[in-house]
Order: structure tokens, then sequence, then C-alpha cells
């Protein structure tokens, strides 16, 4: 799922091709999911897109939208794969495939392409082959946007609101819940933009261990957390997301192709390992990430090094699992089986809303997020994927 700075990356290049601009003509695909799951329908967005000129593009989390010279706004979110691709710059994407000499247009699995006027005749598409995604139409002011749902519902971004979160806020917040440390980070109605290479390289940096509760940590270990998840955030922001770019001794860059000669080590040496929390492949250096507190479920080196346990780059070159025989066989059948469940989870999404039920309510934002209480206590499901725990590791 692209995450905070793989969102920067297409907001610098909607402002580079698209803002300023008016946009000539837009071709859709009708999509009673991406865009009939949040209210509105392609007919509608063509209708209110064309003629119209894009005055900003901007960005809170994993979410990115157009401000048009006048409303509504288009406001998009990914999901689990899409993206936007760009008629004349093929540097668009963030994971760098090959290049063709000859590339589809409009790409594989579009659902609008929007044709701006000017000299360098561009176009940029939006694209999802699962679905997942969402195109909303907002009718609301442009500065606005923020204060109305979705946007409302979700976290402060760690790059854009450093006024709001800060060393006391991320304590209060810490300090509120009883959840592994990661589950909290990945909840976007906690924090907007945090996903899971950079929730895992965020605690990697703090010195923290995934699964100890939120509310066992000392201030001096909270400091440590804000500093790592704004140098994180702002870093992958600032590199537009290109790997290349992130310093060699990032978790980030070691954490790929599980089962590979000297994969899952660090240039210094250290062991990278890999548990489950909440259902998602966590990647964990046990000689840094030490538990300090209470922690969520204790998992065995024999359960973390497992080869069934595989985890991927995301990348377009990214096909292949490591390993051999019925190992690898197992470990694809899982991560496809994992992967369906979150699809058919977040395919029942529609949009941020709050449900009452007798023992307590639930909240719910676009990325699957969920927190819900009952009695005194509290509990959480990670966003971004409606994975459970197989009934062999229960």
């Amino acid at each position: 799922m692209p995450e905070i700075g793989e969102i920067a990356r297409i907001v610098h290049y909607l402002r580079k091709h698209v803002v300023g601009k008016t946009i000539r003509a837009v071709r859709t695909q009708e999509d009673d999911i991406i865009y009939g799951k949040v209210g509105t329908s392609a007919s509608a967005f063509q209708k209110a897109m064309t003629g119209k000129k894009v005055v900003d593009a901007r960005q809170q989390g994993k979410y990115f939208w157009l401000v048009m010279s006048e409303p509504p706004h288009p406001l998009m979110h990914f999901g689990m794969s899409g993206w936007m691709k760009f008629s004349n710059d093929d540097s668009a994407h963030y994971s760098k495939p090959a290049k063709e000499e000859n590339p589809e247009w409009p790409p594989k699995y579009w659902k609008f392409v929007l044709d701006m006027e000017g000299d360098d005749k561009c176009e940029a598409a939006f694209i999802d082959a699962r679905r997942l995604g969402r195109i909303r139409l907002i009718d609301a002011p442009g500065e606005e946007l923020r204060k109305v749902s979705p946007l409302k519902e979700n976290g402060p971004d760690p790059v854009i609101d450093k006024d709001i979160l800060t060393v006391d806020w991320l304590a209060k917040k810490l300090r509120s819940k009883k959840v592994p440390v990661k589950a909290l980070l990945l909840d976007q109605a906690n924090i907007s933009g945090v996903g899971n290479w950079v929730g895992d390289e965020v605690l990697y940096q703090a010195k923290i261990h995934p699964e100890q509760y939120s509310n066992t940590f000392s201030d001096a270990q909270i400091k440590q957390l804000h500093d790592a998840l704004m140098y994180v955030c702002d870093l992958a922001c600032e590199t537009l997301a290109e790997s290349d770019k992130f310093p060699e001794d990032w978790l980030m860059k070691h954490r790929w192709g599980k089962g590979k000669k000297d994969a899952n080590k660090l240039p210094n040496g250290a062991k990278i390992t890999f548990l489950k929390v909440g259902g998602r492949t966590s990647a964990v250096v046990p000689s840094v990430q030490k538990k300090t507190g209470a922690v969520a479920g204790d998992v065995g080196a024999s359960e973390q090094e497992d080869d069934e346990e595989t985890e991927h780059k995301p990348t377009a070159a990214s096909n292949g699992l490591a390993g051999n025989g019925s190992k690898r066989r197992r470990a694809k059948k899982e991560e496809q089986e994992e992967d369906v469940k979150q699809e058919n989870e977040e395919g029942k999404e529609d949009k941020p809303t709050a449900k009452r039920t007798k023992k307590g309510s639930a909240k719910q934002d676009e990325d699957g997020a969920t927190a819900k209480k009952i009695g005194q206590k509290t509990t959480a499901k990670e966003p971004e994927s409606g994975r459970r725990r197989s009934a062999r590791n229960k």
C-alpha cells in the first residue's frame, strides 16, 4: 500500500504536470466500487472536472486531493495497489520499473484520465488493479476539506501537522490506550500516513519492540519514538519515497527477500526476524528492539524465522518467493490467502462511520482502522488489513 512518502511523490508530480492548468477533457470508466462505494460515479466525476482549473494538489497521510477553481474537489485514496501515471513522465512511478518502448496508454486498469491544456500535452491517469482505492467528490471550500469527512476522522500528518503531533500529544495518545504500539501507529484514526514499512522503520529507529503495549513506555522512550516518527516520515517525503536515497542502514533496505542468503541481516550483521502484529508481518531486529514492558504476545524464534512467513518489497520486479519446495508453495499460498481476506475486508468499506452495538461502539476509517470499546477494555485492529491470524497459528 502506498504510504506517506509515496503519496508525497504523487502530489509532487501532480504539482509538476497538473496544477495551474485547466482540464481540457476527462475520460472515465464506471466503477461501482471505486466511485460507488463513496457515493459518486464516473459520470459525475467527469462532469465536475471538465473545464475546471486545478489550483493545487495536497495531502494528508494516505489521502491526496486536487483543489479546483471551484467545488467539488476530487479526494483520492490508493488503497492497496492504486497509483497515478503521467503520459509524458515515465519517472512518476516510485518503484521505477523497466522503461517500455511503447507504453500502453491509457494504462491498464485506468479509472480516469485527465487531459490537461498546455504545450506539453500531458495526461494524468488514476489506475487501480484491485479496486481498493476510492475517488470522492467533496462539495466544500478548498481550504475546508480537512474539516469534513473522511479527513476529519483521520489523525494528524507527521509532516504537515508538527504543531499538533508533539511529544506531549504522542505521550497522551500512547498512554490513553493499551494496544501493541505498532497497531496504534498503523491506525489512521491516530496518525495519518504510517503504513507497514514506515511503522517498522520508525520502531526500529526508536529501538522499540512492535508488540509492546502503548501505555508502558517511559518519557525517554516516547521522545525516541517521536523523533523517529518525524525523521522517517520527513525523509520518506523529502526523497519522494525513492528507496535508493534512503540511508543504507535503514531496516527498509534489508527487510525484503526473506530466505535468500544474508537477506535477513543489516550491514552491521544484526539479524532481522519476522513476526505477526495484528495480522501484519513485522520486521524486527531483536538485538536493538528490546521488550521493556508488557507485550501483546511473545513470538518464539522458530515462528519468527519460519520460511512460511514471507514478505516482499512492493515493486514490479518482486514477483517470486525465496526458498524452495513445499515451503515456498505454502508461503505463496498463505500470502495469497491473506491478500484475498484483505480485499474482502477493505472492499466492504464505504466511508468512515461510527456504528453502535450493545457492547460498545466501533469507529472505522477508509483504511480499515477499527477501535472497539467494550466496558473498560479497549482493543484495536490495525488499519489497511482485514487479515486474521489463521487457525493454524492460534
